[in-house]
């Protein structure tokens, strides 16, 4: 049995116009299997469904099909990421060219598995309450409300590896396996490109995928040069917003106030944007940081001269491990979440509203939007904690009476940290337990659509960097 092929371009010369192909591959230009879609953007075949979590951008990720107009369908996690220009995807979208099905990244991972695994379909409660739920059957099990969600199958799979072998089994490295195992299950012909093909067979104990889910095994032929996510302009880490002429926390002192309301012996999993700081803030500390693309236990964010390519958190961020760390693919990284394993998710927001829903996936503005894991990361038994600026850029109040823009869950949220307080939900409604340094309770409120409870907020009480509140 020899499953090796000479090149990317004769892997994928076969798909044909209207084939439905799933592209793995995390973050920016993470673990893409980029080979095998260059060769599929020369062979030309049009009219493609592309399964994928994100679509990235330019010549190394599946965007580059959608930019050369051979996609007219997208089953995808994010199809746009607020405050980034718009792409050749949205620009279709909005001109009726591309259908769009958004899909939460832990639902897209159970489907692939669950049509290779012959299921067809499955309940969960992820997206429960949600746009995402609209117009699907739901039900009632154990108390508790659940979407049916169909099992996925696809024509072809991309997928990438660090080695195989001719029988087409297949070694991961770092995070590498993420989407990997999922998106081959899920596919009639899954096709792997790998930085090397072993002479003879890998050892036995070391395969993260047995080739009987791999069609094809190529060598890679596009080097992809290793992205080092920068803050945006004046969104760095020591910025600070000013509100009644005063600074307000830096998102490193709300990373830091977060952190410091985690109990040890925790397991968390840090979202997007701020929340990604908090894991500068636990070093020594008995708390494990769980991350949705299939890697327990990292640490401190790595330097540009300090990291492993194959070792980054969900916001594509490199990072260095600690003792006891441990890799997985993301279906079991989000059975981890589900299951009730996690115990914090710290989260960003667009809004958080009196009643504790949550939402952070979407914007009038944007086309379609990015639910990534954020709707899976809510839906289990897991205290969930917001990290946001109070007002957005335009001034306007982030804690809400009633969430405007679409939900990511469902009185969902326990704590918000904001630059200028932390609140908790009681149940009942919200109370305040600190002050950013400078500030009074009532100037909270005043900025603060929705009522909160600080009756009992005396000065001198507790504040956000641990002394007497303003």
């Amino acid at each position: 049995m020899n499953k090796v092929y000479e090149s990317p371009q004769a892997a994928v010369a076969d798909v044909p116009d209207g084939a439905s192909v799933s592209i793995a591959g995390f973050g920016m230009t993470h673990s893409f299997p980029t080979s095998l879609t260059v060769a599929l953007r020369e062979q030309g075949a049009r009219r493609l469904c592309i399964v994928a979590n994100s679509l990235g951008t330019g010549d190394y990720r599946s965007n580059t099909l959608i930019e050369n107009n051979q996609v007219n369908r997208l089953i995808v996690s994010f199809s746009a990421r607020a405050g980034e220009a718009t792409s050749a995807a949205e620009k279709q979208i909005a001109a009726g060219e591309i259908e769009v099905e958004l899909v939460p990244q832990g639902t897209l991972v159970e489907r692939l598995r669950a049509g290779g695994a012959g299921i067809g379909a499955f309940y969960t409660r992820t997206a429960v309450g949600t746009a995402v739920a609209d117009g699907k059957e739901t039900r009632v099990i154990d108390g508790v409300e659940h979407v049916l969600e169909m099992g996925l199958k696809v024509d072809y799979a991309f997928i990438r590896a660090s080695r195989a072998d001719r029988f087409g089994n297949l070694e991961f490295e770092g995070v590498g396996r993420n989407f990997m195992p999922a998106f081959a299950k899920g596919a009639k012909i899954a096709i792997a490109e790998v930085d090397e093909i072993v002479d003879g067979e890998l050892d036995p104990e070391r395969i993260g995928l047995p080739g009987i889910f791999v069609s094809r095994v190529v060598r890679k032929t596009v080097d992809v040069p290793h992205d080092h996510p920068a803050p945006r302009e004046g969104r760095g880490a020591d910025s600070a917003r000013t509100y009644n002429g005063k600074k307000g926390l830096t998102r490193l002192q709300m990373a830091e106030t977060a952190a410091g309301l985690v109990p040890n012996g925790s397991y968390m999993n840090l979202g997007l944007g701020i929340p990604t700081l908090i894991s500068n803030y636990i070093s020594g500390r008995d708390i494990v940081l769980h991350s949705e693309n299939g890697v327990l236990g990292y640490g401190t964010i790595a330097s540009r001269d300090d990291y492993n390519p194959e070792i980054y958190n969900a916001g594509g961020q490199y990072v260095h491990l600690e003792k006891g760390a441990s890799f997985f693919e993301s279906v079991t990284s989000f059975e981890m979440v589900r299951g009730g394993k996690v115990d914090f998710v710290a989260l960003g927001a667009f809004q958080v509203d009196a009643v504790a829903n949550l939402a952070n996936w979407s914007t009038p503005n944007m086309i379609g939007g990015g639910i990534g894991g954020a709707m899976d990361l809510v839906a289990g038994d897991v205290t969930v904690m917001v990290l946001t600026t109070h007002l957005d850029s335009k001034g306007r109040p982030k804690l809400v009476k009633e969430c405007e823009y679409p939900l990511t869950g469902r009185n969902c949220v326990d704590i918000v940290v904001t630059d200028l307080c932390v609140l908790r939900h009681t149940g009942d409604g919200w109370r305040l337990e600190q002050v950013a340094p400078g500030f009074t309770a009532a100037e909270v409120a005043e900025l603060t659509e929705f009522e909160f409870d600080f009756a009992d907020f005396a000065p001198g009480g507790a504040r956000a960097d641990g002394g007497a509140a303003g």
